[in-house]
């Protein structure tokens, strides 16, 4: 949990929290009791003192305080617009404290290296006696860097004017077209960061600009990573233009997720918290029984708008249900706000993500500032099924497809009809034999 000023990003989402708050009649006293928080955090919260790390905190406490759907997702947008505030002004009190500490001089400028001034050319006061170079003195590294840089540009314009040489002959035995084919099929060009290093390019051309030499065709030849004019290209965007946040294990509340365990009661942990699902399935091997709820967040990277196209869903494997015991989260903790955005049948033979009623389907746009929220709901009533999904997007001339899933591994996803069911109830000890109705 981290301090902020209560301001901005997280005044606004704490504007929200407190009306949420006010409405539901509970003091802050009952809130933390019922969400295993101090009072004094949540007043924290409400009052846009702090921002939770974790948005489980605040989604729990929305849907105690009967938040709208619409509210859940406005709700979970401030928090990531607050939580990113967060830390671009952690990022610049680091790089401030980084460039000042240890030294009272300015910091360097981006731009140019650090690297302290070379001894030969830091001019020497008569006073001072000439020291002898040692080899773990900072001017011997630089030495050594500049005579191997000064071998490696002398063995490169040999090359160069042997190639040179070479090239002249072909074109005097063989005519012009000759020379055009010769020069057509000459060696590699340099990289653009190769273009922009001070070494000379293998291309005998020693920077971005234009070079002096005719081409091959007679006219002017510009090097690769600049334009015609000879200004520096901009770098083309590579990657995936957004964040992505994914939650495997999204509950519609305390006491709606079930999970199939091949443990006996004795040797199975009390449930856990919807933030601590995660590491529970893992210790105990869970797999999601008859639905599984994924939450996922995407928030463009830059000011750049994202088209999210379509999205996808992925049948990894199918197979029989799993013959495992039923555990059921929790029983009569009440009920909570279902979020439903996007619903799959596993049971079809292609699942797709349809929007549920009230919710628009796909495209949608993104960016920085404009984050979105998808809950996909997924059910099965007679198959243990893998699964995963496919974000299809495009930004200006980009475009791509992006997996969604458990960390690298598929979503898993079995019906549990049948099969032996326990539950933990508040204030119990053990499980004990779940009671229908």
């Amino acid at each position: 949990m981290g301090t902020v000023d209560s301001t901005g990003e997280a005044e606004r989402l704490a504007a929200l929290l407190s009306t949420l708050k006010e409405r539901s009649g509970l003091s802050y006293g009952a809130l933390g009791k019922r969400l295993h928080l101090s009072a004094s955090t949540l007043h924290r919260y409400c009052n846009g003192d702090a921002v939770p790390a974790d948005f489980a905190p605040l989604n729990r406490f929305a849907r105690l305080c009967r938040a709208t759907p619409e509210e859940l997702v406005e709700v979970h947008r401030r928090w990531i617009l607050a939580d990113a505030a967060r830390e671009q002004r952690g990022k610049g009190a680091g790089g401030t404290a980084g460039g000042t500490a240890g030294s009272d001089a300015p910091p360097a400028d981006p731009g140019t290296p650090a690297d302290p001034p070379d001894a030969d050319d830091t001019p020497k006061s008569p006073d001072t006696p000439d020291t002898q170079e040692t080899p773990d003195s900072p001017s011997a590294p630089r030495r050594r860097r500049r005579l191997i840089l000064a071998a490696t540009a002398g063995v490169i314009a040999v090359a160069a004017t042997a190639a040179l040489l070479v090239g002249r002959l072909v074109d005097d035995g063989a005519g012009a077209g000759a020379g055009q084919a010769a020069g057509a099929a000459r060696g590699p060009v340099a990289s653009p960061e190769a273009a922009e290093s001070p070494s000379p390019s293998p291309s005998g051309s020693a920077s971005g600009k234009p070079s002096a030499s005719p081409s091959p065709s007679g006219t002017p030849g510009a090097s690769p990573g600049s334009t015609a004019d000879g200004k520096p290209a901009a770098p083309a965007p590579t990657g995936v233009p957004f964040h992505a946040s994914v939650r495997a294990h999204a509950w519609e509340n305390q006491c709606s997720q079930r999970y199939l365990v091949d443990r006996e009661p004795d040797a199975v942990r009390p449930p856990p918290v919807e933030q601590d699902a995660p590491a529970w399935v893992a210790a105990m091997g869970a797999v999601s029984a008859d639905e599984q709820v994924v939450e996922v967040t995407l928030q463009g990277k830059g000011s750049e708008t994202v088209v999210l196209q379509a999205l996808h869903v992925r049948v990894v494997r199918t197979g029989e249900p799993l013959p495992w015991t039923d555990y059921g989260t929790g029983v009569g903790c009440g009920g909570g706000v279902a979020l439903r955005t996007f619903d799959v049948d596993l049971d079809q033979g292609s699942p797709a993500a349809r929007a549920a009623e009230g919710q628009r389907p796909f495209p949608y746009k993104i960016s920085e500032s404009d984050p979105e929220m998808f809950r996909v709901t997924a059910h099965t009533g007679g198959r243990d099924v893998s699964w995963y999904l496919e974000v299809e997007w495009s930004s200006g001339e980009r475009q791509g497809v992006f997996r969604v899933d458990d960390r690298g591994r598929p979503f898993r996803t079995s019906a549990s009809a049948g099969r032996p069911a326990y539950d933990y109830p508040p204030g119990a000890s053990e499980w004990s034999e779940h009671q229908p109705g």
